[in-house]
C-alpha cells in the first residue's frame, strides 16, 4: 500500500439503535439488524498530493442481521463540486482501500458488505457541530438527515453523554444524541429519534489520529 492520505473534520451518523447504541460496545443492536446513514464533512484532506479540503460526502449502510454477519449493502454519495481525482480519491477513503486492514471504520463496514450500489455525484449541503450536538445533511430528492441533542425527559433540558474509546477505529470521543432521517436513493432508510452520533472525523491510512 503505497497511498498517503489524511481527512480531519466532522461526521454525524444516524441509525437504527436506540440511543447509546450498543453495537459501540460490541453488544447486539437494538433491533437486531442495523441502518445507517454517516455525514462526513472534511475541512481539510489530501490523497497524496490531491487535496480533499472543503468536501463532503455521505454513506449509507443497511444490513439484514447484525453488521459482523455480513450481507450488507453500501452507497456513497459525493459531493459534485469535487472533481474526478478527488472523487475517486474519496471512493478509495470510504470503500476501506488504500488503507491497513482493519484500520478504519470504512474498512471494516466494507468487509461485510456483499452488495454495493454504484456511486451518486449531487449537491450536498451538511452542517455538523459536533460540541452543539447539531447536525443537518440535505441532498434534493435524496436525502433528509437531522441529529439534535438528547432532551431529559423529566427536566425538559438538553441532555449531555458521550463516549469515549481510546482504540476506536472511527472516533476517540463522540456526542451523543438523536437523529432522524428519510433517504429515498438505491438504499431507502427512514430513522426517527433514534442514535445519533457526533465525533471529529481525524484519520489516515493507519487509522484514527489521536
Amino acid at each position: 500500500m503505497n497511498d498517503q492520505w489524511m481527512i480531519r473534520g466532522s461526521e454525524f451518523t444516524n441509525c437504527n439503535c436506540a440511543f447509546g447504541c450498543p453495537c459501540q460496545f460490541n453488544s447486539p443492536s437494538t433491533n437486531g439488524y442495523c441502518e445507517a446513514i454517516c455525514s462526513a464533512l472534511i475541512e481539510e484532506g489530501n490523497f497524496n498530493d490531491i487535496s480533499l479540503d472543503g468536501l463532503c460526502f455521505v454513506m449509507l449502510l443497511k444490513w439484514p442481521g447484525e453488521i459482523a454477519e455480513g450481507n450488507g449493502q453500501q452507497q456513497l454519495i459525493i459531493d459534485e463540486s469535487a472533481n474526478p481525482e478527488q472523487r475517486e480519491a474519496l471512493r478509495k477513503i470510504a470503500h476501506g482501500e488504500s488503507t491497513a486492514p482493519g484500520a478504519t471504520h470504512y474498512y471494516v463496514f466494507n468487509s461485510t458488505i456483499s452488495k454495493v450500489h454504484n456511486t451518486l455525484y449531487a449537491p450536498i449541503k451538511i452542517s455538523i457541530d459536533v460540541e452543539a450536538r447539531h447536525a443537518h445533511t440535505k441532498i434534493e430528492g435524496l436525502v433528509e438527515s437531522a441529529g439534535t441533542p438528547l432532551v431529559d425527559p423529566f427536566s425538559g433540558e438538553e441532555s449531555r453523554a458521550r463516549i469515549h474509546l481510546p482504540n476506536g477505529f472511527e472516533y476517540t470521543y463522540a456526542e451523543m444524541g438523536a437523529g432522524t432521517s428519510k433517504i429515498t436513493a438505491d438504499i431507502e432508510l427512514d430513522l426517527k429519534n433514534s442514535y445519533g452520533q457526533f465525533n471529529i472525523l481525524h484519520m489516515n491510512q493507519d487509522g484514527v489520529i489521536r
